[in-house]
């Protein structure tokens, strides 16, 4: 058990809280999705939804961010039950890391087999361009670094072992399947491949730390998603995760450029029909999900 289960974070309240979930749905699903900034039509994709807010979730933390709806969607995307959540929660807002990956966990308590991630990111590599896809094959987790990583504190073996690997973080053949999928729809020219790096936020970064970050091989850099990569590998689940270059990151000095909250939403409202697309073909074509096929 963690040292303080009143935080909502225990495997007891975990559990309460899938179980809660369960009882007013009939839907039991094997995919998870995570929304990032702009992007909660992809749970609009749904299908048959049973939705809730998360104020309304015991223990559920609330996003407090514009672009993050704030609700968990049940349903079906081409008749694959899953489970999408239209906001998620970051270390700026000022939530405890445990708290952030809460999800994560009650995910796998559902019976989600693999989580789907997507992300806003601003763009670190000088040949991405603003629109990009980017599929991350890797993180840099510098909060981690620092000793905030979601899995700090008594492990709890329900959950998983207390040393996970991470070099297997991102699965290699649900990459693949991306790929193979992006290219059968045409998504050629803007889809990528690359590092992404977790910063605590919510200032954007200053121009030494962007210069910084790519030195060390990052590609992209936002606020989110690397915590719970962590939550959910600890768990045993499969990951795959998407950034959606929303702005480039600001390197030169003599740059007029400034990154904004509102270039991010506008970048995720030109692209998200195309991501929703992505991601649903890959959620149809991959069956069962416990064991990818190549389609193509």
């Amino acid at each position: 058990m963690f040292p303080d289960s009143s935080t909502g974070y225990s495997y007891e309240d975990c559990k309460a809280t899938a179980d809660w979930l369960l009882a007013q749905t009939s839907v039991r699903p094997v995919v998870g999705i995570v929304c990032g900034s702009g992007m909660g039509g992809l749970a609009d994709m749904l299908k048959d939804q049973v939705a809730f807010n998360y104020k309304d979730i015991p223990n559920f933390p609330q996003s407090t961010v514009h672009g993050h709806a704030g609700r968990l969607v049940f349903g079906t995307l081409k008749g694959r039950p899953c489970v999408c959540m239209q906001g998620r929660f970051h270390l700026y807002e000022g939530y405890a890391i445990q708290k952030i990956t809460l999800p994560m966990r009650i995910f796998s308590l559902l019976g989600v087999e693999t989580v789907i991630l997507t992300n806003a990111a601003g763009g670190l590599n000088q040949d991405f361009k603003v629109g990009d896809i980017m599929i991350m094959k890797d993180h840099i987790n510098m909060p981690g670094f620092a000793g905030n990583n979601p899995l700090a504190g008594a492990n709890d073996d329900r959950f998983g072992v207390r040393f996970p690997c991470m070099s297997d973080a991102y699965d290699r053949e649900l990459q693949q399947l991306a790929v193979d999928v992006g290219q059968e729809l045409g998504y050629g020219d803007f889809l990528r491949e690359g590092v992404y790096c977790v910063l605590g936020g919510p200032s954007f970064e200053t121009i030494a730390e962007c210069r910084m970050l790519h030195k060390l091989g990052a590609d992209a850099v936002g606020m989110s998603t690397a915590h719970e990569v962590i939550a959910a590998r600890h768990c045993g689940m499969r990951v795959f995760a998407l950034s959606l270059i929303t702005n480039k990151a600001v390197m030169d000095y003599d740059s007029e450029e400034k990154a904004n909250h509102e270039e991010v939403l506008e970048t995720g409202q030109h692209r998200a029909i195309q991501l929703e697309k992505l991601v649903s073909t890959m959620v149809t074509l991959k069956l069962p999900w416990s064991e990818v096929q190549n389609p193509f």
